[in-house]
């Protein structure tokens, strides 16, 4: 089965932090072609490594090195990218229009119609995603 990561899981496999040992353990244990991203998780990866660069948590070296290592591993397929089009942006609109109780913002709305759409489970370290991603029946690995 696939799964789909969102960058607040897969940063734990290029930046290590709490949860980063639970996150690899998991991420081996997918098969070929079943860690799915999107395209969206490519611009926020980047930023990701920019903003803990900002806030000294590493050098520019590392952070250049965690951004190629990602690069190579889209490169090769060890992360399938999912390219966000339109029909995402109206599924992410209907998500969002029925959890009303639920403070989902817009990108992780996005996050979540890639995976409805490809009926993947979701890897999360955000806990309203997790809530979100449980509320539309789909299997999580909280991290």
């Amino acid at each position: 089965m696939s799964c789909y990561i969102d960058t607040s899981a897969l940063a734990k496999w290029y930046v290590r932090e709490g949860g980063s040992e639970a996150f690899e353990k998991f991420i081996l244990t997918l098969e070929d072609g079943a860690a799915l991203i999107s395209s969206l998780t490519i611009t926020e990866m980047r930023s990701l490594l920019a903003r803990h660069r900002r806030m000294g948590h590493f050098d520019g070296n590392y952070e250049s090195a965690a951004w190629q290592t990602f690069l190579q591993d889209v490169a090769s397929g060890a992360l399938r990218v999912l390219t966000v089009g339109s029909a995402h942006f109206v599924r992410a609109a209907e998500i969002i229009d029925t959890m009303q109780s639920t403070a989902l913002r817009t990108l992780d709305a996005l996050h979540l119609a890639l995976a409805s759409n490809h009926a993947a489970s979701v890897a999360s370290a955000d806990r309203t995603m997790l809530q979100a991603a449980r509320d539309l029946e789909l299997d999580i690995h909280p991290f």
